[in-house]
This record gives structure tokens, sequence and C-alpha cells, in this order.
């Protein structure tokens, strides 16, 4: 299997992976073809793909931010059962972003992730792909040693509609697994950045963020 990274709507991978998206994730949740030319060029995001007797069967996107010293995976797909997909995206993208805090003279403080709550709202849309089963994906991220922050937790629609998206945590993967709570400015300023992009903030996404900026700590909770 090889991981190749896709850095222009041109790669001939790309609309692979567009479609591999389409497939298996909501509309509100997959950014829009042309869309996609400035994310793919900008050099702090990163997206690779796993392709497997030349077709792509799975994806991966996330960042690493040097000055906040933690990631984000932005979203994760195995396509297939019983190749080894995941293992072989997590230990790729574990691989890279060593690399990248290393280089930035540090070891990587943690990860955060949009984690899908199926007990909260059942009615999530995976394509019948059933290796994105929520309910599988959200204890495999347990396993990994991620935790939910202690927030109600939505995000800007990306059809940049004004809408907000709830149904999901926040969830973050801290390195020490003892740690149980982060910086309430460190979520502010994350989220921040992470959704600049999309202009047109929900009144919901506003107000979470003003309640956060009057805390100092947020707690972390089992997932």
């Amino acid at each position: 299997m090889q991981y190749e990274r896709i850095t222009s709507i041109s790669s001939p991978q790309f609309p692979k992976m567009h479609q591999l998206m389409q497939e298996v994730f909501p509309d509100e949740e997959v950014l829009e073809y042309e869309l996609w030319k400035e994310p793919l060029e900008d050099p702090d995001i990163r997206v690779f793909v796993a392709i497997h007797d030349g077709e792509v069967v799975g994806t991966t996107e996330y960042r690493y931010y040097k000055d906040f010293n933690v990631a984000m995976t932005d979203f994760t797909i195995v396509g297939k059962p019983g190749l080894g997909i995941g293992r072989f995206l997590w230990k790729k993208r574990q691989e890279d972003l060593t690399r990248l805090s290393q280089e930035n003279g540090k070891e990587l403080h943690g990860m955060f992730a949009e984690i899908y709550d199926p007990y909260r709202v059942k009615d999530h849309a995976f394509g019948g792909v059933k290796t994105m089963d929520p309910y599988v994906r959200r204890e495999v991220l347990s396993h990994l040693g991620y935790k939910k922050l202690d927030l109600n937790y939505v995000h800007p629609s990306w059809n940049n509609d004004g809408e907000a998206v709830e149904g999901l945590d926040l969830g973050f993967m801290p390195a020490d697994d003892n740690l149980d709570e982060v910086p309430a400015s460190l979520v502010v300023d994350f989220l921040t950045r992470y959704y600049t992009v999309i202009p047109n903030k929900p009144k919901a996404w506003i107000d979470m963020i003003n309640q956060l900026r009057e805390k100092d700590k947020v707690s972390l909770l089992p997932l």
C-alpha cells in the first residue's frame, strides 16, 4: 500500500479521493470540488491517500500548528475492510506528525478531532460503508486515547450557509494520557484559526466561542 500526498486538484488521485468522500460523508461535511484548490496548495494542510492496486481505498487530512504545538485530524476514511487501512493511515500520520513536531523542537502536545456522537444523533449517513460506522469510529478513537472536551460543541457548516452542525463532540488526544484539562484559550485560538476559511459563522458557534473566552480551563472527559 502506498501513502501519497495530494497537493493539487489536478492530481490524478484527487477525483478518486473526492468521490470517496462523497460516498461516505454527509453533504454538509464535504467541501466542493473546486474549493479544494487553495487548501491542497497550503503547505500546512496535509492530505494523503492510501493506494492499493491503483485504487484509492482510504484518505486522511490533518495539520500541525507549530505555534500551538497541536495537530488536528480533519478526517480519516477507511474505504474497504480487511486491508489494514485504518492502521496504515494512523501509523503514517503519526510518523509524519512526530517528524514535524521534532523539527519544531518539541514533542507533540496532542491532537484535536471532531467526533460524531451516534448516541445523541442517530441519523448520520455514511454511505453504508461499515468501516465508517460512527459507533465503530467513536470506539476506535477512544481506544487511541481521545477524550471529549466538556462543552456543547457545534461547528460551522462547510456549505458556508451560516448553519450550525450539531451531533459531534470536539475531541482531544493528549500526549500525556493523565491530562484531564486543556486551556480554554488554546481551544478558542485553535477553533478560530481552523474555521477562518468559513466566513459565514452561525450564531451558535459565536456564542460557544464567547463562552469559552470566559473560562480558564476545559475538562477532558471519557469518550
